[in-house]
């Protein structure tokens, strides 16, 4: 039997061997109980994107990795403390990345008690002095043509009326695969988008997220944060890490920063930064 977990198509059998998962509904578990930890997909709605972490992980850990279904910020809020509460050992560590991270961080705000942890990968930036710089740099790593793709797809997901927003967003991940990865690895499955993809969920809570940062809101809820916050970036990310590490080191009594070197939006597809990603992953869990 292979010691790996297998493939997202197995995820609807059970599996009873430590680093195997489990499906349930809105969210899968890797390895054994108890569950002390969870992985945050980003997007919104690009569920299945963390499961090479999780897999790894579970080599050592229980894992819970919730998919977020919510039409709102904060329908997603209470549907994460749901699945934390029922599966997980509270309090848990939550490791976030792209919009997992502001989601986790969220959480953590107003249920304090179910957080140990918060780790953020590849988190958005928290002002929005620097989130202009994020449509900048990716525009600047695409041709001409790739760029009127680029903002036909973002007029689509937001026009109501779209049909295939599925398909849009599919295509965007391609574009923004191109913009934020420095060095993506090549081996089979290690990068590519496992779950679902729902167009209409990311432009419904896109739209709220995008309001709580441009009204300084979100940001005002680093006040409520009272467990350790590590974040973890890449240094070829579009999105500045300055975005990140300015606003929470100064809001933060446990606050710590890592950066990346020759490392995209996210790190474990990443050949030059996996293995140092694992490394402060770990370090982080293991604290």
């Amino acid at each position: 039997m292979p010691s790996d977990p297998p493939a997202v198509e197995s995820y609807r059998h059970p599996w009873d061997r430590p680093g195997k998962v489990r499906s349930l509904n809105n969210q899968r578990s890797y390895g054994a109980p108890p569950f002390t930890m969870a992985v945050i997909h980003g997007g919104p709605g690009a569920s299945g994107e963390m499961a090479p972490v999780a897999r790894e992980l579970a080599r050592v850990w229980g894992v819970l990795e919730p998919l977020q279904t919510a039409r709102s910020v904060e329908g997603q809020i209470e549907e994460l403390r749901d699945v934390l509460t029922q599966r997980g050992d509270l309090p848990l560590t939550l490791i976030g990345h792209s919009w997992g991270a502001w989601l986790s961080y969220m959480l953590a705000a107003r249920f304090p008690a179910c957080v140990r942890k918060l780790i953020l990968v590849g988190c958005g930036p928290f002002t929005e002095e620097y989130a202009a710089a994020v449509q900048a740099t990716r525009l600047s790593r695409l041709s001409a043509g790739e760029r009127t793709e680029f903002d036909s797809i973002l007029r689509g997901l937001e026009e109501p009326g779209t049909r295939a927003k599925a398909e849009l967003l599919a295509r965007l991940g391609r574009l923004t695969s191109k913009t934020d990865q420095y060095h993506p690895v090549q081996e089979a499955g290690a990068s590519d988008q496992l779950g679902s993809l729902d167009g209409d969920l990311f432009r419904e809570v896109w739209r709220e997220a995008a309001e709580l940062r441009r009204t300084g809101r979100l940001l005002e809820l680093a006040q409520g944060i009272t467990c350790p916050v590590t974040a973890i970036h890449g240094d070829y990310d579009p999105h500045p890490a300055q975005g990140v590490r300015e606003p929470l080191s100064s809001r933060l009594s446990q606050f710590r920063f890592v950066l990346l070197e020759k490392c995209g939006h996210s790190p474990w597809a990443e050949e030059e930064a996996r293995d140092r990603f694992y490394q402060v992953l770990r370090e982080e869990l293991q604290a």
